[in-house]
């Protein structure tokens, strides 16, 4: 008797198994990341935009872990992406520029889950180099392959897949970049519903550029729901973590390449597995951008390489209210435009070092080519700033900057100068020294001079297409 009861829960084990969708024996989680491109950290629904349209990424957040304090290295495209992918900062790759790419072959996220037998792919913007691709068993790359938006290949790229090995997508949009173009998410966003950050000029045309910029967004959020969709029709979506971000700030003046928040914070949300998250929870920690790597490598049980100076933040999925970081660090290079700035953000306080203060900070060159550039530019030549719409235009700034983000969540008042914050003053300074120190951080004399007019935003032929010596031993 005893016999035949163990051959029928055979049986019945084997019967099981068979049924089990192959999805589900797979031990190691599936990965998407969508980066997108040049969007703030509060430009979406779930971080308290009231007017732009992302119901999907909204959803998802509430479906998963909502980060409220994760900090990009740079705010600047591809070294971004470079230092996302390597896990390590912008100085410490040899391609801390805009449009540079790593000379060394750096382990990344990719190669090393495709040598621990996952399925890579990668779809729309590249901007990385050559030596990264060898972690992708596919790459689908520009724009005349994945349209204005750098979706067209997302779906195509899950249903090509090899279906026998889990997978990691790297899906980086052209959205919302400029130039905006006429899409059908087109007219999504009213104008007249804008108000723009005080920094920026309130008139028409700064929100008509706003509102094209939301269009943007809506596109991408479309199409994060159309990946997710997918996942869901292949049987997949329950073992997927989904992670969305951005590599920088929004396309405007103040924005993009700062290392203020408006360009250095990042939108961070991870919805995964059951088992590794909290669903619709926030967390308040500080994570740096570098710290993915390792995180999604630990949650696929693999090593972290020993070349990511990141460290994996993985129990704040299980835990989200714990402390993780007592600093995350920055950096601003050259992006169109001379610079050299180095940040450290603690808990409360975010403080700046200025290599070229002689320089104006304008923002990147096509933003100096925008509407709402032009916007600022006339009140300017008339005289009519308001002390933080004035900010890009100040020459010289400041060699060091210090701001209470507790008080003043958008930097507008330097209290580097003041009496009761020496104290903490100097314990950023110690400890921003000592990250350059640690990461051979240096500042190169013969730094990359400007290749646009800092006013215009037109090409400048003298020097044009000339680099100089990027930081970074």
């Amino acid at each position: 008797m005893q016999q035949r009861i163990n051959y029928f829960y055979l049986f019945c084990l084997i019967v099981i198994q068979a049924c089990t969708p192959a999805s589900n024996k797979i031990s190691h989680p599936n990965i998407v990341i969508f980066i997108a491109d040049d969007v703030t950290w509060n430009d979406l629904g779930c971080y308290g935009n009231e007017v732009v349209r992302t119901p999907n990424i909204d959803r998802i957040a509430s479906q998963g872990v909502r980060f409220t304090n994760a900090f990009l290295t740079i705010s600047s495209c591809s070294p971004s992406r470079i230092s996302i992918i390597t896990g390590r900062y912008p100085h410490s790759t040899g391609a801390a520029e805009l449009h540079t790419e790593p000379s060394v072959d750096f382990m990344t996220l990719p190669r090393l889950l495709k040598e621990n037998g996952y399925y890579t792919g990668q779809a729309g913007k590249w901007h990385m180099g050559e030596l990264i691709k060898s972690g992708f068993d596919t790459t689908h790359l520009g724009l005349n392959v994945n349209g204005d938006g750098g979706e067209d290949h997302w779906l195509q790229s899950l249903r090509e897949r090899d279906m026998e090995k889990p997978f990691f997508f790297w899906f980086d949009p052209y959205d919302a970049h400029r130039p905006w173009g006429v899409n059908k998410f087109s007219g999504e966003h009213n104008p007249s519903d804008i108000i723009p950050p005080v920094y920026l000029a309130s008139g028409d045309s700064t929100k008509s550029d706003l509102a094209k910029y939301y269009d943007e967004i809506a596109r991408l959020d479309y199409y994060v729901g159309e990946v997710e969709k997918e996942l869901e029709k292949q049987g997949v979506l329950e073992n997927t973590v989904i992670v969305i971000m951005a590599d920088n700030g929004r396309p405007f003046p103040r924005d993009k390449t700062r290392v203020y928040e408006s360009g250095i914070k990042t939108p961070f949300i991870i919805k995964g597995p059951e088992q590794i998250q909290l669903p619709g929870s926030v967390c308040n920690s500080l994570i740096s951008v570098i710290d993915l790597a390792p995180t999604l490598l630990s949650l696929a049980g693999i090593e972290p390489a020993s070349t990511m100076q990141g460290k994996s933040f993985s129990d704040l999925l299980i835990n989200p209210g714990h402390s993780f970081r007592e600093y995350v660090f920055a950096e601003h290079n050259w992006h169109d435009y001379e610079a050299c700035e180095r940040m450290v953000r603690s808990r409360d306080f975010l403080y700046i070092v200025n290599a070229r203060p002689a320089f104006p900070n304008q923002g990147p060159a096509d933003a100096v080519r925008s509407a709402s550039f032009v916007e600022l530019k006339a009140l300017h030549d008339s005289a009519r700033l308001t002390a933080a719409q004035a900010d890009v235009f100040i020459s010289p700034r400041p060699a060091e900057e210090l701001y209470n983000c507790s008080k003043d969540s958008l930097q507008l008042h330097n209290v580097a100068q003041a009496v009761q914050y020496q104290e903490v003053l100097n314990v950023l300074r110690q400890s921003l020294t000592a990250w350059q120190r640690e990461t051979g951080d240096n500042i190169p004399a013969d730094l990359t001079h400007d290749w646009y007019d800092r006013e215009t935003g037109i090409r400048i032929d003298t020097g044009y297409n000339t680099r100089g010596t990027m930081p970074g031993l």
